[in-house]
């Protein structure tokens, strides 16, 4: 399985543009032949276009430094040098670009086959046939390709779901995105057994779908580097919805508070986000004090919240009607997928 790289840095160069020629024809009774140097060929772009069937930037730790060809020179007999050839570079969807100098936004590349430069190739440079005049009529003039832009250039992948499962290690984020999806995480009885974030889709009865995210493990001190740390939450600026993920063998009501607060450590906005609470491992707990915790966390949290068993399966058909609701895509029961 490949590696998840979600941010590496690359050199970035485009084409520089090819000379203009001094060059004269020798025709009978033209003064040298006459002016017919032609222009130089533009310099080629380095440009990224999303690709559908890509999940990680690790074909760059491979690749990093991205050159298009230069413009060829112009020639003799009012010819054009061609064109440099334009790179074109595939990126999987959710990608940004920055400029590594200044933090400038290059690219945000969301849409399949969506495109976007990164690097534009120099103009190509003016041959002698340009500078005639009937009082030069054999001008040595040309002009040089222009120069192309290069630069450092910093890419970060930003997952495109639409529903983010966030929550401490061992919630059981991973089992309640296998038993929605087919997507196949790892699953284990440790903590921190998801080290990069992972998706899958959830098919809807009525042929409707929406993606979902499963975001490695939160702990307290997150925002500080602790455990993993906060970095693969830049993954759920592009979601519509969170999912807390909640064990309710546990302390739910100080573990949602605990992932609140890293959450918001990171980016406030995002505690502005529609969101649920999914009390997991229902088949550990009595329904009536699972019913008690919901309950008072409802009340206290100001969103819906329902007990679940992912292991199980209990519940997912009442958690996804409600994630249909929130994300306003109709109000047919979701197909769990095995």
């Amino acid at each position: 399985m490949s590696r998840f790289i979600d941010e590496t840095r690359v050199f970035v160069r485009a084409g520089k543009g090819g000379d203009g020629a001094i060059a004269f024809l020798r025709e009978k009774y033209r003064p040298f032949g006459g002016p017919a140097g032609g222009d130089g060929g533009r310099g080629g772009d380095v440009i990224l276009e999303v690709d559908e069937g890509l999940l990680t930037l690790l074909d760059f730790k491979y690749k990093p430094r991205l050159i298009a060809g230069d413009g060829e020179p112009g020639r003799g007999k009012h010819q054009y040098g061609r064109a440099g050839s334009d790179l074109v570079v595939r990126v999987p969807p959710g990608t940004l670009a920055f400029d590594e100098e200044n933090g400038r936004v290059l690219a945000d590349l969301v849409m399949p086959a969506s495109r976007a430069i990164i690097a534009h190739g120099g103009e190509g440079g003016r041959g002698n046939m340009h500078f005639a005049s009937p009082t030069r009529r054999a001008p040595r003039i040309a002009t040089p390709g222009g120069a192309s832009e290069q630069r450092t250039v910093r890419l970060e992948l930003r997952l495109v779901a639409e529903v983010g499962l966030v929550g401490l290690p061992n919630a059981g984020k991973s089992t309640l995105l296998a038993a929605l999806t087919a997507a196949h995480p790892k699953i284990a009885s440790y903590p921190f057994t998801t080290l990069t974030p992972n998706i899958g889709r959830v098919m809807t009865a009525s042929g409707e779908s929406f993606t979902i995210a499963d975001i490695p493990g939160l702990i307290a001190g997150a925002h500080l580097g602790h455990g993993l740390g906060i970095r693969f939450l830049r993954h759920l600026s592009r979601t519509r919805v969170l999912v807390y993920v909640l064990d309710l063998e546990g302390g739910a009501e100080k573990d949602f508070a605990t992932v609140r607060d890293e959450i918001g450590a990171f980016d406030a906005a995002l505690l502005e986000r529609p969101a649920l609470i999914a009390l997991n491992k229902l088949d550990l707990i009595a329904r009536k004090d699972a019913n008690r915790i919901a309950k008072r966390l409802a009340a206290s949290a100001g969103m819906p919240v329902l007990p679940i068993s992912a292991m199980k399966r209990a519940g997912l058909a009442e958690l996804t009607a409600e994630l249909e609701r929130l994300l306003g895509i109709g109000a047919d029961a979701v197909e769990c997928r095995s």
